[in-house]
C-alpha cells in the first residue's frame, strides 16, 4: 500500500498549489489530482452541492487505489470533511485545521484576518476553529471570489490585479491584523501581490502548505511513505479543457510534461 498514490482534489486548479508543496516535501509519493474546474467556483455553491461534486471526484480517485486524500480545497474542506472522514477507510486530510494551526503560531497580537471562498467564509470554519483553540483571538473575514477568477484566468501577475488586490484588501486596513490566512488554494499564487498590499508586518499563512506537512506526519505515523522512489507517475484529471490545465498547472510546477486527462461529467460520475 505504501507505493500507492496520494489523492488531491479541488474545485479547480487552485491546488496545484498544494500539489507543489507534496512534490517538493515529498518527492518520492505519486501524486493523482483532480480538478473540476468545469464546475468552479465553488464558493458561491449551496453546500450540498459542493458536497455532491467532492464525493463524484473522490469515487473516482477510489477507483485508482489511493492511499491517503486531501482535499486541497478550503471550500470543500468545510462542507464535506467530516463526511469523508467518517465513510472513508483511508485518511483524509483537509487545508482548514492546519491553517488554523498555523496562523495560531504566527500571531503575535491575537489579531487574525481570513480571506477565502463565499462558502469557506460563510461556514465560519476558520473563526470556530480559532475560537475553540483561543478565546482571546479577535478574527475578521472576507470573501474574496475576484481572486479565485483571477488566478484561473492567469492574470496574477499584472497591474490591474495589484490595484484590485490592494483596494479589496483595504477591508484589514482598520483592524489591526498581524497575521492573514490564506483560505483558498487559489491564493497563494498572489502572495507576493497580497504582500504588498498588506505590508511587511503582516504574516501570511499558506494553509496547503501547513496541510502538507501533516501528511507527511501522518504519512510517517500510519508507516505509509512510499518505500524507495516513486514507482507509479503522477497523473493529472480536469472536467475542463485538458490542454489548458496542463499549460497553467505545467507553469506553475515547473514541469511542461504533466500527464492531464478529461474527466467527463456524468450521471454517475466523473469518467475517463
Amino acid at each position: 500500500m505504501a507505493n500507492q498514490a496520494i489523492g488531491f482534489i479541488d474545485s479547480g486548479i487552485g491546488g496545484i498549489t498544494v500539489v507543489r508543496e507534496a512534490l517538493r516535501q515529498l518527492p518520492n509519493e505519486t501524486v493523482y489530482y483532480v480538478g473540476d474546474t468545469a464546475r468552479m467556483p465553488y464558493g458561491p455553491r449551496p453546500v450540498d452541492e459542493v458536497i455532491e461534486y467532492t464525493w463524484q471526484m473522490v469515487k473516482f480517485l477510489l477507483t485508482k487505489n489511493i492511499k491517503m486524500l486531501v482535499i486541497a480545497c478550503n471550500t470543500a474542506t468545510a462542507a464535506a470533511l467530516p463526511s469523508l472522514q467518517k465513510k472513508l477507510a483511508i485518511p483524509v486530510i483537509g487545508v482548514i485545521a492546519p491553517g488554523v494551526r498555523g496562523a495560531l503560531k504566527a500571531t503575535v497580537n491575537k489579531h487574525i484576518g481570513i480571506i477565502a471562498t463565499e462558502g469557506t467564509v460563510k461556514s465560519n470554519a476558520y473563526v470556530n476553529r480559532l475560537k475553540a483553540k483561543n478565546p482571546n483571538i479577535v478574527t475578521s473575514q472576507l470573501a474574496c471570489p475576484e481572486f479565485v477568477k483571477i488566478v484561473e484566468a492567469n492574470q496574477y501577475a499584472t497591474v490591474t490585479t495589484q490595484e484590485v488586490v490592494t483596494k479589496k484588501l483595504a477591508f484589514f486596513n482598520d483592524k489591526n491584523i498581524d497575521t492573514l490566512v490564506l483560505g483558498c488554494t487559489h491564493f497563494p499564487l498572489l502572495a507576493d501581490v497580497i504582500k504588498n498590499a498588506m505590508g511587511s508586518q503582516v504574516s501570511l499563512v499558506n494553509s496547503g502548505a501547513v496541510a502538507v506537512e501533516n501528511v507527511s506526519a501522518m504519512l510517517d505515523e500510519l508507516q505509509l511513505n512510499n518505500s524507495g522512489k516513486k514507482s507509479l507517475p503522477d497523473e493529472y484529471f480536469t472536467t475542463g479543457d485538458a490542454n489548458s490545465f496542463k499549460q497553467m498547472a505545467g507553469h506553475w510546477l515547473n514541469n511542461q510534461n504533466l500527464d492531464v486527462s478529461h474527466l467527463e461529467i456524468t450521471k454517475k460520475g466523473l469518467v475517463l
